[in-house]
């Protein structure tokens, strides 16, 4: 048996019977008291998301993880053509034509993997978590069979938080910013009651232990005065951008876009980012063979492209009919959608859902189904549905994890469930 098809084998053996491997949570929780600070956070994850961390980790064979690699190069290496650039943003909205400089904080590429073949799902410009998986990195244990931690352990999560610090820095400098970054603000609607406040927590903390000063806020906390953007009578240099108002269109997010357009802030993930990589109708683009032909891209992209992303197409009067004929193989997704947010498989679509796709923006994505992982323990295994998420910076992947679930999506509230630590086999 080839090496290829040996490790493809032994991950997918490893995910179905290995129930060994995972973060204890009382390491967890130590974890967390460690970089929370003064507020519990500990306490309350165990509270308000008590199903946040996976009870086993996720195997993935060396050329599964490389084919991740390899489509993830191609993306950014046809995003930074200038034909790609000029055809995308010539059909987004003003605001995402304005280019601030920064590059983008914590882009995430979801992906299915299968054992002979890796599925991009979808791209993230505001993936949260990674912080959280840091603190999981910090009670992670070795595989028992493989002798190895992936990023595990103080000195590995403290590289990592360091790194994740000076990404910020990086975009308040590529943003043409020669001072010292004196003041975040981490922004989301309502924050206190986002699912993943823990996480804002944290990230407060790790600002402030880099000598960062860094509040919570809600876009409505925030007023446009005098040329500066306020929070009370301070001023933020940065906004850590956790909307999903990724284009700065509610009436809350008014006084950030005015900053924002002023460069009076620098604002990251920003609107031009999200345009470029998250919109789904992106994912049309990237495998359509004659638009990528027509646009220069290499035949040896080309290929790989084809070969990684599921075939997505725009859903429009024309082929709506097409679509609802062949539903069962198909996906449904809103073309600027999150969290599953409205998202529906064609083989459960009603024609009262279908309906209301018809009056929305959505893309069809061909179905790839996520691999599995049995949870729980050999007396009494689960078997739940996984994802792989890369965390990147600048097309350099910072982070691997999996995301361990039940349903039609990621959802972080399954039993056994939640983020897991990757192992490569």
């Amino acid at each position: 048996m080839p090496e290829s098809a040996r490790s493809k084998r032994t991950a997918e053996l490893l995910n179905d019977q290995c129930f060994c491997v995972g973060a204890e949570p009382a390491a967890l929780a130590r974890a967390l008291e460690t970089v929370g600070g003064p507020a519990d956070v500990a306490a309350l994850v165990a509270e308000r998301c008590p199903h946040l961390f996976a009870s086993q980790a996720v195997f993935v064979s060396s050329s599964q993880a490389a084919q991740m690699k390899q489509l993830m190069a191609a993306i950014e290496s046809v995003v930074a053509l200038p034909a790609y650039r000029a055809a995308v943003l010539e059909n987004a909205p003003p605001i995402a034509r304005f280019d601030p400089g920064a590059k983008g904080v914590f882009f995430g590429y979801d992906f299915h993997v299968a054992p002979d073949d890796v599925g991009l799902i979808e791209i993230n410009t505001n993936a949260g978590g990674a912080l959280l998986n840091a603190a999981m990195a910090r009670a992670g244990r070795p595989c028992c069979l493989l002798g190895e931690t992936p990023a595990s352990g103080d000195e590995a999560a403290q590289v990592l938080e360091t790194a994740l610090v000076d990404m910020f820095r990086k975009e308040w400098s590529l943003s043409g910013r020669t001072g010292a970054l004196r003041r975040i603000a981490i922004v989301d609607t309502d924050p206190e009651a986002q699912y993943l406040y823990p996480e804002f927590l944290l990230f407060r903390q790790l600002f402030l232990r880099h000598g960062i000063d860094a509040l919570i806020a809600g876009p409505d906390a925030l007023r446009w005065h005098e040329g500066r953007l306020l929070h009370g009578e301070l001023e933020i240099d940065l906004v850590y951008n956790r909307l999903t108002d990724f284009l700065l269109e509610e009436a809350a997010s008014a006084a950030l876009r005015a900053a924002y357009l002023a460069r009076a802030v620098v604002l990251t993930p920003h609107p031009q980012a999200h345009a470029l990589y998250a919109d789904k109708r992106n994912l049309a683009l990237l495998t359509d063979p004659a638009w990528l032909q027509a646009i220069g891209v290499p035949a040896e992209l080309q290929a790989i492209l084809l070969a990684g992303i599921p075939r997505t197409e725009v859903l429009t009067p024309e082929n709506a009919e097409r679509m609802w004929a062949t539903r069962k193989q198909w996906f449904f997704k809103p073309t600027a959608g999150f969290g599953g947010r409205a998202a529906y498989r064609g083989d459960k679509l009603t024609k009262r859902a279908w309906q209301d796709i018809l009056e929305g923006d959505y893309v069809a994505q061909a179905v790839m189904a996520p691999a599995a992982r049995m949870v729980g323990d050999a007396d009494a295994p689960e078997k739940l549905k996984f994802d792989i998420r890369h965390y990147t910076y600048e097309g350099q992947v910072q982070l691997t994890v999996a995301r361990v679930y039940q349903g039609q999506t990621t959802n972080f509230r399954t039993p056994g469930g939640g983020f897991a630590a990757v192992y490569q086999v």
